[in-house]
């Protein structure tokens, strides 16, 4: 779990621990990391926090081999780390436009690249990276870094799912509208934003942490034994119009 000291991730580490899975938390500050852990371990799985800097491949490969120290397979990786930096299109600043792409794009594709490794080598593994109804929909204000991110992650998520099906390597997305968490509390409490995102929400509200658990462990589970390559929208609604 890549990611999982913020909102969306910490409620697919405690969804999957509940599914019975032991879980590997992995984010940059350990110490954001280690209650999530406790949590794991509380409901009786074992647990490991990892710091990692995804955009770092020394980091990345780090990250795994400590896994692997404690763990023999990995089963299942959830790339639920994300950056949105919000501004114009026409005075967006190049630098923090590539920070964008960096943590979103790029730290998917190492954590799939490092991960995937060892899945192959295995013959098995469930990738499942969190994109956006962004990577399809852009807004009228704001989004251009995080739009185009998040439409690389999907693209990413199925060409890998095309090159690694043959060893059992299923890569799969769930794709949220916008989630209220701590990160996105700021822009929610703007009414107009708000108002925003809510009118193209048919179910009538914007999304919580515990609504992504569900797909997380369906694409996780042998449910999903059959599906790759599938980007799947938790919207209530978003992409129907």
């Amino acid at each position: 779990m890549v990611g999982g000291a913020g909102g969306i991730g910490h409620a697919q580490a405690l969804g999957l621990a509940e599914a019975g899975a032991d879980v590997v938390v992995a984010s940059r500050k350990l110490e954001h990391l280690e209650p999530v852990a406790k949590e794991i371990q509380a409901q009786g799985r074992k647990s490991l926090a990892v710091p990692v800097e995804v955009t770092q491949e020394k980091s990345v490969a780090a990250m795994v081999d400590s896994v692997l120290k404690e763990f023999p397979l990995v089963d299942i990786l959830v790339n639920a780390h994300g950056l949105a930096i919000r501004k114009p299109a026409d005075a967006f600043p190049i630098d923090e436009w590539q920070k964008v792409m960096d943590i979103n794009t790029r730290g998917t594709f190492l954590t799939c690249q490092a991960v995937g490794r060892v899945m192959i080598k295995q013959r098995s593994g469930k990738i499942i990276n969190v994109s956006s109804v962004r990577g399809r929909y852009g807004l009228p204000t704001d989004y251009a870094a995080y739009c185009a991110s998040k439409g690389a992650v999907d693209t990413l998520t199925r060409t890998l799912a095309c090159e690694w099906a043959k060893y059992n390597v299923l890569v799969n997305a769930v794709a949220p509208t916008i989630v209220e968490t701590e990160l996105t509390r700021p822009a929610l409490a703007n009414p107009q934003f708000a108002q925003q995102m809510k009118s193209r929400i048919p179910i009538g509200r914007w999304a919580m942490p515990e609504d992504i658990v569900g797909a997380t462990l369906f694409f996780a589970s042998k449910a999903s034994d059959f599906i790759t390559g599938q980007i799947l929208y938790i919207d209530g609604g978003v992409t129907t119009w």
